[in-house]
């Protein structure tokens, strides 16, 4: 690996981290959100909404400004809107204002939905310059940052200090790492001219049935994650009785698996392949789900908060590994699979937050069986192909002769 290349997937490493430290530090401490501005099991479901309609409504946008501005330019506009977004929300909570913070919640979503795309269309292409399936430990970045949210989250609520002041405190450091971060990421990929096949566009790119196969895989595992992103401290809180430490804890526990099944995840894919992997992993999350609703006790909740988190870990990344398999047409796929992934975080927060108001939170979550059910039936769609230049996937990459498969 060249130093300029270590040094793109260095900076793209950073991206990840920052993206998930930034989500993390707000959303482990979702009690201290609800006890601040007052607000029901429901309401807090619908002020989360908020933050996922900002981010669904800014990735139909990035396809095109990646491929119009890059992804540097773009990780950096989507990392601006977010350090808007979350000062609004540190002045709703300040001043006990719902709307202040929900449209806070909304800015911040659109600018982290840009960033999401353009950091995995950078991350492809330092996969495919590699040649090794990287994308699950980019995506550990990820979950390392949420881990170190999480735990700033806990140390936070234990200690009394505000939400407020914390949010203040990232805001202040996002936008000076990024803008050092993203001198340093890969050039994008040319996109596919008419020349090459006909101007390759996001509108082509939902017509594609694979494409739309990844996006139902990435939807289901995406809300078998949010909805412990959103809710397992929430649950530890409300279902099984535990401090508002406990549950950051637990929090902090799911994350902490999510980021050792994302280190370790691109060998295992690499000896079995993406399908068998993503499948294995769904069973995974099933148990850990179980435990986390049924187990009966705290510590048996925290055990299974860890199966969640394992399971939870590559179905992401190899969606948009797999999205991405074509580094030309990288962004608008990315940004396609992303639209349609990120639904879950758009149906997900009110969904639980409205059940829960009639069952309980523990067993409103037992929808995420059927986002694990989506998720097993559309992993086939997750298999390699060929592309249209010379760079392989790393998954055929790491096959005797190297040849992708359809």
């Amino acid at each position: 690996m060249t130093t300029e290349l270590r040094w793109a997937r260095n900076a793209v490493v950073v991206a990840f981290a920052l993206n998930g430290l930034a989500f993390a530090s707000f959303i482990s401490r979702t009690p201290a959100i609800a006890d601040a501005l007052d607000l029901s099991t429901a309401q807090l479901g619908l002020l989360l909404l908020c933050l996922s309609i900002g981010a669904v409504a800014g990735l139909p946008l990035s396809g095109p400004l990646v491929q119009r501005i890059g992804p540097a330019a773009s990780v950096l506009a989507g990392t601006l809107t977010s350090t808007l977004g979350l000062a609004g929300l540190a002045t709703g909570l300040l001043t006990g204002t719902v709307v202040t913070a929900a449209i806070g919640l909304f800015a911040s979503g659109l600018g982290m939905g840009a960033w999401d795309v353009a950091m995995n269309v950078a991350g492809a292409e330092v996969e495919q310059r590699t040649g090794r399936s990287l994308m699950p430990r980019l995506h550990a970045a990820f979950s390392l940052g949420t881990v170190t949210g999480a735990g700033l989250g806990a140390a936070t609520a234990a200690t009394g200090v505000p939400l407020a002041a914390q949010v203040i405190g990232v805001v202040v450091l996002m936008p000076i790492v990024m803008t050092v971060a993203v001198r340093h990421f890969p050039p994008a990929a040319p996109a596919v001219s008419t020349a090459d096949g006909g101007g390759f566009s996001v509108l082509t790119a939902w017509r594609e049935p694979r494409t739309l196969l990844i996006g139902l895989l990435v939807l289901g595992f995406a809300f078998t994650e949010g909805s412990a992103n959103d809710w397992i401290a929430y649950a530890l809180v409300e279902g099984h009785g535990a401090s508002e430490t406990v549950g950051a804890v637990t929090f902090g526990l799911f994350v902490a698996a999510m980021t050792i099944g994302r280190l370790f995840g691109g060998s295992v894919l690499e000896r079995f392949g993406r399908v068998a992997v993503l499948r294995v992993a769904a069973a995974l999350a099933l148990v850990g789900l179980l435990l986390v609703l049924v187990g009966g006790s705290t510590t048996v909740a925290m055990v299974g908060a860890l199966f969640w988190g394992l399971g939870a870990a590559l179905g992401f990344p190899v969606g948009m590994s797999a999205a991405a398999d074509d580094p030309a047409r990288a962004a608008a796929r990315v940004s396609v699979v992303s639209s349609v992934g990120y639904t879950a975080f758009l149906a997900g927060p009110p969904l639980i937050g409205l059940l829960a108001d009639r069952t309980g939170i523990l067993t409103a979550l037992f929808v995420v069986l059927g986002a694990l059910l989506v998720a097993s039936l559309a992993a086939g769609a997750a298999r390699p192909i060929a592309t249209t230049g010379t760079t392989r996937t790393p998954e055929a990459a790491a096959r005797p002769g190297g040849s992708a498969q359809a």
